[in-house]
C-alpha cells in the first residue's frame, strides 16, 4: 500500500509538518547567520528569532519568558534540574523523562482509576515544604486532562512551583496557570527537534550562561524556531471536528465490545486509548499496520518496549488487560473516512477473536 493510501492515526507521537511551517523554515534558511553575531547578517537572523518568539507568545497568550530548547524533554530537564526550590514531586502518569529528570528523591503523587491526580496525596506532599511539582496538562497515552487550575492554586498556596507538560495540549487547549510550561513543535505541526520552556519568573530558574538569556546555551536553530512559530500561528479550528470524530469513535468502539480507557475522565479530543479484550495491543497494531492504518500501542517513547504501560499500571490496570490497549490520536489531517476505515478493521479483528 502506498503512503498516500495509508491512514495515519498516531498524531500524538508526531504530526505532519504544516505547509505554513515548511514555508517559514525555508524563509529562515535565507537568513542563515548566527543570531548571536553582532554583524548585519547576525542581526538579521536575530530579528527572525525574536519575531518567532513574539509570534509564539501572542499565539499562546503568554506574556513571560520563552526559552527555546531542542524539544519537550530538554525543557523538562532544564526546569527539573534548575528550578530554585529544594523539593521535587511528580504525578505517577507523567512522561518517562519526568521521573528521570526530577531524580530519585522526587515524590510520586498517585492517580485514581481515571488517571486524575489524587489531590489528598498532593496536599500531603505540599505539606512537606516547597517543591517543584510536575503534572501534565494532558496525558500522552490516555488523553486525560488534569484540573491544573485547581492544582496550581494548591501549589502556589504552599509556596511551591508547578511544572506543566503541555506538549499534547498547546495549540488545542488554553494554557494552564503554571510557573513552567513545556511545549514541543512536532506535536502541533512544526518541525521535530524544537520546543520551548515557558517561564513565568526567570528568577525561579538557575541561569548557567550562554544563549536564551543564559538559560539554554547553544546556537539557536532559527529555521526550526520559525517553523515552530508558524505552526502555532496556523488555524487550529480543526480541533472542534476532532471532538465530534472522537465521540463517534468512542461510541462505535463500545458498540463493538471494546473498552474506552478513562472514559469517565475529561479527555482531550485528539488522544484516546481503547482495549480490545483478548487481543494484545502489539498484535492489533501490527494487523492494523498491514491494513494500512498507523496507530500505536501506547506512548511512542515506549511502544517498542515489552513493559506494560506505567500509565495504566498507575491507574490500577492489571498487566494482562493493559497489554490489550492501543492508542488512537487525531491531527489536522484526520477525516471521518479515516475513522470509518479504522472501525472496519477494528470490528473485523474483534469479530475474529469472538469467533475463535
Amino acid at each position: 500500500m502506498s503512503g498516500s493510501d495509508r491512514v495515519y492515526l498516531d498524531h500524538a507521537a508526531t504530526t505532519p509538518v504544516l505547509p505554513q511551517a515548511r514555508a517559514a523554515v525555508a524563509r529562515a534558511f535565507e537568513k542563515w547567520a548566527n543570531p548571536s553575531s553582532p554583524h548585519a547578517e547576525g542581526r538579521a537572523a536575530r530579528a527572525l528569532l525574536e519575531e518567532a518568539r513574539s509570534i509564539i507568545s501572542d499565539a499562546l497568550g503568554w506574556r513571560h519568558d520563552v526559552i527555546f530548547t531542542s524539544g519537550a524533554s530538554e525543557a523538562i530537564e532544564i526546569a527539573a534540574k534548575r528550578a530554585r526550590v529544594s523539593g521535587r514531586a511528580h504525578g505517577a502518569t507523567e512522561h518517562p523523562i519526568v521521573p528521570y529528570a526530577m531524580g530519585a528523591d522526587s515524590k510520586v503523587i498517585p492517580v485514581d482509576g481515571n488517571g486524575l491526580v489524587d489531590e489528598d496525596a498532593l496536599d500531603r506532599v505540599l505539606a512537606d515544604g516547597p517543591a517543584l511539582v510536575a503534572i501534565q496538562q494532558v496525558n500522552n497515552e490516555t488523553g486525560v486532562i488534569q484540573p491544573l487550575e485547581r492544582i496550581g492554586a494548591k501549589v502556589r498556596a504552599a509556596g511551591s512551583l508547578l511544572l506543566a507538560d503541555c506538549a499534547q495540549s498547546a495549540g488545542k487547549l488554553p494554557l494552564p496557570g503554571a510557573d513552567f510550561l513545556v511545549i514541543a513543535a512536532h506535536k502541533l505541526g512544526g518541525p521535530p527537534g524544537i520546543g520551548a520552556l515557558l517561564a513565568k519568573d526567570p528568577a525561579t530558574l538557575e541561569a548557567i550562561g550562554g544563549q536564551e538569556g543564559g538559560y539554554r546555551p547553544g546556537t539557536p536553530a532559527v529555521p526550526s524556531i520559525m517553523g515552530f512559530a508558524a505552526a502555532l500561528e496556523a488555524d487550529h479550528g480543526w480541533y472542534e471536528e476532532a471532538k465530534r470524530l472522537r465521540a463517534h469513535l468512542d461510541a462505535e468502539i463500545e458498540a463493538a465490545h471494546g473498552e474506552v480507557v478513562a472514559g469517565a475522565a475529561p479527555r482531550i479530543a485528539t488522544i484516546a486509548c481503547y482495549r480490545m479484550p483478548g487481543v494484545p495491543g502489539a498484535a492489533q497494531m501490527m494487523q492494523l499496520d498491514l491494513a494500512g492504518i498507523a496507530v500505536s500501542a501506547g506512548s511512542a517513547c515506549a511502544s517498542g518496549s515489552l513493559k506494560t504501560s506505567h500509565v495504566l499500571a498507575a491507574m490500577g490496570w492489571h498487566e494482562e488487560k493493559a497489554r490489550e490497549v492501543i492508542r488512537i490520536s487525531f491531527g489536522a489531517q484526520t477525516r471521518e473516512s479515516d475513522i470509518d476505515t479504522l472501525l472496519t478493521e477494528y470490528r473485523a479483528l474483534i469479530g475474529k477473536r469472538r469467533a475463535a
